[in-house]
C-alpha cells in the first residue's frame, strides 16, 4: 500500500492569473465580478472582486468555486431535488447556480473557478472566456 496519494493543485500564479482574466473579462461584459479559484479539496487559492461588486458576489462566487472543485462538473447542473437539499447537505459550501466551471489542462484536474455579479447565464459565459483565455481545456 502506498504511504500518501499525490493530487494536482493550481498553482496560486495561475490562480491570480485567473482572478485577473476574469476581472477583465466581467469588465468587458459591463459587469464588476467577484472570482475564486479553489484546489480539488474545495482550500481557496486566490480571490478578487473588482470595485463596485455587490456583497454577496464574494460568497457566490467561492461556493461556485468550491462545487466546480467539489463535483469537476460546471455549476448548474443538478436537477431540483439535490440543487435544493445541496447547500443544507454541505454546510453552505456549494451552489447549484452557473457560473462555476472545473479547471484542466491537458487533461489534468486541478481545481475549479467561480464567477460571480452578474445574472448567472453571464456569469457562466464569462466563465467560458476566462477557461479559454487562459489556456484550460475546454468544456467537454
Amino acid at each position: 500500500m502506498k504511504p500518501f496519494v499525490e493530487t494536482p493543485v493550481v498553482s496560486h500564479a495561475l490562480a491570480l492569473h485567473i482572478v485577473a482574466v476574469a476581472i477583465e473579462e466581467g469588465a468587458k461584459a459591463g459587469l464588476p465580478v467577484a472570482v475564486a479559484v479553489a484546489d480539488p479539496a474545495m482550500a481557496l487559492v486566490a480571490y478578487a472582486r473588482a470595485d463596485g461588486t455587490t456583497p454577496h458576489s464574494a460568497e457566490t462566487a467561492r461556493r461556485k468555486a468550491q462545487t466546480s472543485a467539489s463535483t469537476r462538473r460546471p455549476s448548474g447542473w443538478m436537477p431540483d431535488p439535490l440543487a435544493a437539499m445541496l447547500p443544507a447537505g454541505s454546510g453552505n459550501l456549494l451552489t447549484n447556480i452557473k457560473g462555476g466551471l472545473p479547471l484542466r489542462f491537458e487533461g489534468t484536474f486541478v481545481g475549479g473557478f467561480g464567477i460571480a455579479g452578474g445574472a448567472p447565464d453571464q456569469d457562466a459565459e464569462i466563465a467560458r472566456a476566462v477557461l479559454a483565455a487562459v489556456g484550460a481545456d475546454p468544456l467537454d
